[in-house]
Parts: structure tokens; C-alpha cells; sequence
């Protein structure tokens, strides 16, 4: 995801002199790299100092320019955050955040490298937007958005690198604000977001063939604001959700769908899979922490066999 990014606001920079980028100490590669070369005075890289990056995009985002803050996830929401909240989104100012290897991506690193409460604290500011693509190909959909059109301040919570693109034909037109049909189905509605619809395809997967249980896939992307109309639609058609996320269950897609299903007054089964309210030492890749966490591909397989009959 983050070279798909790099390629988007290169590729929009030859056409757009508005657009800018700022950086936190990381090194710049690939067409973010070309992007620095080409436009010197549009490319800050403040080093260690994420309060003076969001400072700086704020005065230019004052004098008319569309600036992207780029660094790890962490990094670029949690540390910075009262100039986020005060210069940005006080202002209510069109600068995008991009959170870098969001969720438990950075599972070797520990908690000072993991976002599982990121979107609940994002959403919780007034005026701030909330993108997390699924995939390669909604992220360029998504950065397109924050560079012609977003008028209020995002934070786009992205993936690394080696994402799948699950995009395909039967996929309906990506908008921003509208949860997206990714895969068609009958019997079962999973609602995801960002990279870890992997586990929402395999999980579908082994339905189908073990269970010829028909499964739709959705990608949330926009958690703010938050597409309830499509979410009351859901409630409708289907008597099962699953949900799977890369977040914690508190201030996640988890709580913003049980809070609405208690107001629809839907009748359905609710299965969620969240990180745990808790910080769990376990320094293995992804999957190793997912799983620490009860999210694993066989773990929901196995619950749902449970509860479905």
C-alpha cells in the first residue's frame, strides 16, 4: 500500500502544485523518491519531530496547499495529537494523516508500534475524517479523494507492503462515506475494513466449500463519517454479520455496528472478531498476535459452525 500511495500522489503532483508532502524520518524510496527529487520545495522531511510536521501542514494548508503527513501510524497520530486536534481539525483543514502500518501490522516491533485504538481515537475528534482501504486498489481510490476533493482533515489508515488486491468485477464503484460490496452473497454479510479482509475471503472460502453457506464481503472503508444508511439495509437483507477488524473493541466497526443494530432494533446474530482491550506481549509476525487475540481464520470458522445452523 504505502508504494501505491507513493505512485498516486506523484502521478497527481505533475498536474497539481497544491499538492505536498511531509514526512517524519523516513527515508523516501520509489516514487516518493522521485516526488523529492522533482519537487525539492514541496518534500519536508522534519526527522523526529511529528508535532512540528503537523504544525508546518497546517500554516501550509492556511496559505492554500493540500498536505500529506506520512510516517508510521503510531507515530503520526498518537504523538502529535493535540496539534492534530487544535491545528487541524480545530481549523478544519483539507491535510491528510497517513497512518503507516496501522492495526497489529508491526507485530515484532511491540505496543509502541501497534494502532489497535486509532480509529476510535480519530473518530472521536470533531471534524476528522476516517479512510482505511482494504487493498491496494482503494488506496488509490482513497488518495485520489484526499487530493481533489476531501475538505476537512483524514487520517488514511493504511497497510505496508504485499497487500492482495480483492477488488474485482463484481465490486461495486468505490465512494467515499459508502460501504463497499467487494464480493456478492446471500446467506452470511462479513463487514471489514483495511488488510485484514484477508481473513474475511478465507474464512469465506471455507464456508462455501465446507458448508455451501453463500457469503457477501464488505469493506467499511470510511469510518467517518460512517454509511448507516447501506449498515440499515444490511440489517434487512441479513439475519447473520460477521464482523472481523484490526482494532480494538472499543470505539471500532464492532461498536459502531452493535450501537446501531440496538437502535434498528435488528434481530439478527452479531459475530464479532476485535483486538482485545488489552496490550499483549507476544512478538511474533501478524498472525501469531491475531491469534493471541482469537483472530484467526479457524478460530471464527470453528465459532461460526457453532452458532449457525
Amino acid at each position: 500500500m504505502r508504494n501505491k500511495l507513493a505512485d498516486i500522489i506523484y502521478k497527481k503532483s505533475k498536474k497539481n502544485k497544491k499538492l505536498c508532502v511531509l514526512v517524519a524520518d523516513i527515508s523516501p524510496a520509489g516514487s516518493m523518491y522521485q516526488f523529492r527529487k522533482k519537487f525539492p520545495n514541496r518534500f519536508i522531511n522534519t526527522g523526529v519531530a511529528e508535532q512540528s510536521m503537523i504544525g508546518i501542514a497546517a500554516g501550509m494548508a492556511l496559505r492554500g496547499l493540500r498536505p500529506f503527513c506520512y510516517t508510521i501510524a503510531t507515530f503520526a497520530l498518537y504523538r502529535p495529537f493535540e496539534m492534530i486536534r487544535v491545528d487541524l481539525c480545530y481549523q478544519n483543514l483539507p491535510v491528510t494523516i497517513v497512518g503507516m502500518g496501522t492495526g497489529t501490522i508491526y507485530s515484532t516491533l511491540g505496543g509502541t508500534h501497534l494502532t489497535q485504538e486509532d480509529i476510535s481515537v480519530a473518530r472521536s475528534i470533531p471534524n476528522m475524517q476516517v479512510i482505511a482501504p482494504c487493498d491496494p486498489s482503494e488506496m488509490e481510490d482513497a488518495v485520489k479523494y484526499c487530493c481533489d476533493k476531501s475538505k476537512s482533515p483524514v487520517y488514511l489508515r493504511i497497510g505496508k507492503a504485499g497487500e492482495k488486491v480483492f477488488v474485482n468485477k463484481k465490486s461495486d464503484k468505490w465512494q467515499f462515506g459508502k460501504i463497499r460490496k467487494i464480493y456478492p452473497g446471500n446467506d452470511l454479510c462479513i463487514l471489514t475494513f483495511g488488510p485484514i479482509i484477508k481473513k474475511a475471503f478465507e474464512v469465506k472460502k471455507l464456508l462455501e466449500e465446507k458448508k455451501n453457506i453463500s457469503v457477501e464481503v464488505n469493506s467499511c472503508h470510511t469510518l467517518k463519517p460512517f454509511d448507516y444508511y447501506s449498515l440499515k439495509k444490511k440489517f434487512k437483507k441479513f439475519n447473520k454479520i460477521l464482523i472481523i477488524e484490526d482494532h480494538s473493541k472499543i470505539g471500532g466497526l464492532a461498536s459502531l455496528v452493535k450501537s446501531s443494530a440496538y437502535e434498528y432494533s435488528y434481530k439478527g446474530k452479531i459475530f464479532s472478531f476485535s483486538l482485545k482491550d488489552e496490550f499483549i506481549h507476544c512478538y511474533g509476525n501478524q498472525d501469531d498476535l491475531l491469534d493471541k487475540h482469537d483472530i484467526s481464520t479457524s478460530k471464527i470458522f470453528n465459532k461460526l459452525l457453532k452458532n449457525i445452523k
